[in-house]
């Protein structure tokens, strides 16, 4: 009876963490209006590294996760790659074309992260589980080249570049997801010297932090020089507002989603994963209608609905 229910641990970690990116993505784009994605991204490293230190204080009784060199080496660089450079792409695509649509383009990540399971770590999924992953695919396809009449944020002209910078953070978010499971010790370590996922999260963090120095001094010398071209709607509200939207998307994101993303990779196959992280385009339609007055077309609910409930076909497709 332990070990069925300890075989949905991975799966429903999951889907606590597409619920807590639908909340951040709601938060950090509303402050990246106000504050701009880049001061977002590096202010919820520093927030995220905090709350994770003190916590793996509290549960381990040591500030330094006892890793490896080979562990800090694929966590150093699951950092960079999918926290600092990832999320600087999807954070600017949330300012740029929205976070209903930037979410929906985050949900080809699971075919991304299948590949890279399958290629690395030898986790072959079943017909049915590559079924769902085509559907999902297929879905965010037909949601993301609809032409809709009336002109919304994600149809505007930075539609593009915005959608580039998506799948961008989409590429980043699974290889970074890949290299984290192999930083706690998937493929290469006995079960014994794996880390837990909060530890593997706080080092992650850690890297990512200053994978990040380069893009914001890189983002402060074009900023002064003057060479910041104008990529984004303008800036609306305040800035204090624009922290205090950041520090709470900080606790829901990077802190506590990122934690479950990990706890879900380390129980569960990196595509399944993956995919179930990816829900947020279903869970954000209401607050897309309400909070961002989009007008939302039959083919874009059933474009999400096909995408993520086709997903669902991780949870229970046979190997």
């Amino acid at each position: 009876m332990l070990d069925s229910l300890n075989a949905y641990v991975g799966p429903a970690a999951a889907v606590a963490t597409s619920v807590l990116w639908t909340a951040t993505s709601i938060l950090f784009t509303a402050a990246g209006r106000r504050i701009g994605a880049t001061v977002v991204n590096g202010s919820r490293i520093i927030l995220a590294i905090i709350l994770l230190g003190v916590t793996h204080r509290l549960i381990a009784g040591v500030w330094v996760p006892p890793a490896i060199p080979g562990q800090i080496i694929y966590l150093a660089l699951s950092g960079i790659v999918g926290l600092a450079i990832g999320d600087q792409a999807l954070f600017t695509a949330f300012v740029l074309i929205g976070p209903r649509l930037s979410m929906l383009v985050m949900t080809t990540s699971p075919l991304m992260a299948a590949v890279f399971g399958w290629v690395v770590l030898g986790e072959a999924l079943g017909a049915w589980a590559w079924i769902g992953i085509a559907l999902t695919v297929g879905g965010v396809g037909w949601v993301v080249f609809e032409r809709p009449r009336t002109p919304t944020l994600a149809q505007g002209p930075h539609r593009t570049r915005g959608l580039i910078l998506a799948f961008i953070g989409a590429a980043c978010q699974a290889g970074g997801l890949l290299l984290s499971k192999q930083g706690i010790g998937h493929g290469w370590l006995n079960d014994e010297q794996h880390l837990s996922p909060q530890a593997a999260t706080l080092l992650r963090m850690f890297f990512a932090g200053i994978g990040f120095l380069p893009i914001y001094f890189v983002h402060r010398v074009r900023e002064r020089k003057r060479l910041v071209v104008e990529m984004a709607p303008r800036r609306v509200g305040s800035r204090r507002a624009g922290y205090a939207l950041t520090i709470c998307g900080a606790i829901v994101g990077p802190y506590l989603g990122v934690w479950m993303s990990l706890v879900a990779a380390d129980n569960a196959p990196v595509g399944v994963a993956q995919t179930l992280s990816c829900l947020s385009p279903i869970f954000i339609l209401p607050f897309a209608v309400l909070i961002h007055k989009e007008h939302l077309s039959p083919r874009a609910i059933i474009g999400a609905l096909v995408a993520v409930g086709a997903s669902t076909l991780l949870f229970f497709a046979p190997a």
